[in-house]
């Protein structure tokens, strides 16, 4: 797909002859915000932009807004591109089958063809993932696991997803669904979680986590903090954030018991797959030192003797960088371009 600007046109009535820059068109899907945008193959990003994914109950009204959105922004690039395809992250994706499956932290239910669908609006390659592995691959194509073949990827959104990457692979499992460790189980009569279940990790590591956290710390501590005048709909957790930086007290207890609670499930994932290094991305990594440290010392702790001293617990290194975007992208030059020196899986009956 090429696109061009009037404009430019006007000016280069020899357009045809000049070179095409390659690009990859990255989607990520998340719970409250998908963002999308253009990219080549050295991670800068050309185009970005985001709808609204919470206030689309259906899947139709979201795709018309979206692909909407994103071909109103492909008129405004200056320069001749080409597009190659498109890669999207999404929670519960299939890669097999380009599918969002029971995705908890969406509105639409069921099994979306969400591949098929897509291809009514666009006509180009396309490869889709969970939104987690995106970030893993992300990670590898661009940030701080290019020398790593075996890591793992933890994102710290609405829910928590995780990419595991062993021998330079993806793990996908017989289903495409492998790498939920957000619906581990951290105590079996736990906090209900939107997949059915009680007690899964995303209820208490992940934005939504902390924020039940904080309101249950209200509750049984008579601490002042500025937080008590914050309802449960208003409070953010990028103002829990602010808050912990600030060095408010409940904010860092909340952090403390979600930290502890992430290095334990981190060092069961580690027992599985014994990565060089796990990264941790999403708005609260944010908190950096605060979630790191906290995170490191539960893990170390619970972590089987055999491994300690060899794994790192890390920030991400898309952090400061558009990474949903540049870890959707980065499926493209991956799975459909299969740029050389990426050791990607390469099979995808979407593409």
């Amino acid at each position: 797909m090429r696109a061009y600007s009037k404009q430019w046109v006007d000016d280069q009535p020899n357009f045809l002859e000049q070179q095409m820059l390659e690009t990859a068109l990255g989607i990520d899907i998340g719970g409250t915000f998908t963002k999308f945008g253009l990219s080549d193959v050295e991670g800068n990003v050309l185009m970005e932009g985001s709808i609204p994914t919470y206030t689309h109950r259906e899947i139709k009204p979201f795709l018309d807004a979206l692909c909407g959105a994103i071909k109103a922004n492909l008129k405004n690039i200056k320069e001749p591109i080409d597009i190659l395809g498109i890669g999207i992250g999404a929670p519960n994706g299939n890669y097999y089958k380009g599918t969002i499956e029971h995705a908890p932290n969406l509105h639409w239910k069921g099994i979306v063809p969400f591949i098929d669908m897509l291809k009514e609006y666009f006509d180009l390659p396309m490869v889709l993932t969970n939104d987690a592995n995106a970030a893993a691959i992300g990670e590898k194509v661009f940030g701080g696991a290019k020398d790593m073949n075996d890591f793992i990827v933890v994102t710290l959104g609405t829910g928590l997803g995780s990419g595991l990457v062993t021998r330079g692979k993806l793990i996908y499992g017989h289903d495409g669904l492998a790498g939920e460790l957000g619906h581990t189980n951290v105590y079996p009569d736990g906090r209900e979680c939107n997949c059915g279940k009680r007690g899964c990790l995303e209820t208490y590591a992940s934005a939504s986590g902390i924020k039940r956290t904080v309101f249950k710390l209200l509750a049984t501590n008579n601490v002042e903090t500025p937080l008590r005048s914050y309802t449960y709909e208003s409070l953010t957790s990028k103002k829990i954030t602010e808050m912990a930086l600030q060095g408010d007290p409940i904010a860092l207890e909340a952090y403390e018991y979600t930290s502890d609670i992430l290095g334990l499930k981190l060092a069961d994932a580690a027992a599985v797959t014994s990565p060089q290094a796990i990264f941790l991305f999403g708005g609260l990594a944010k908190a950096g030192d605060i979630l790191i440290e906290a995170t490191k010392k539960s893990f170390n702790e619970y972590l089987y003797p055999g491994y300690k001293g060899k794994i790192e617990i890390r920030l991400s290194e898309l952090m400061d960088k558009n990474a949903a975007i540049l870890g959707a992208s980065a499926l493209v030059w991956s799975e459909i371009v299969k740029t050389e020196g990426l050791v990607i899986p390469q099979q995808s009956k979407a593409v």
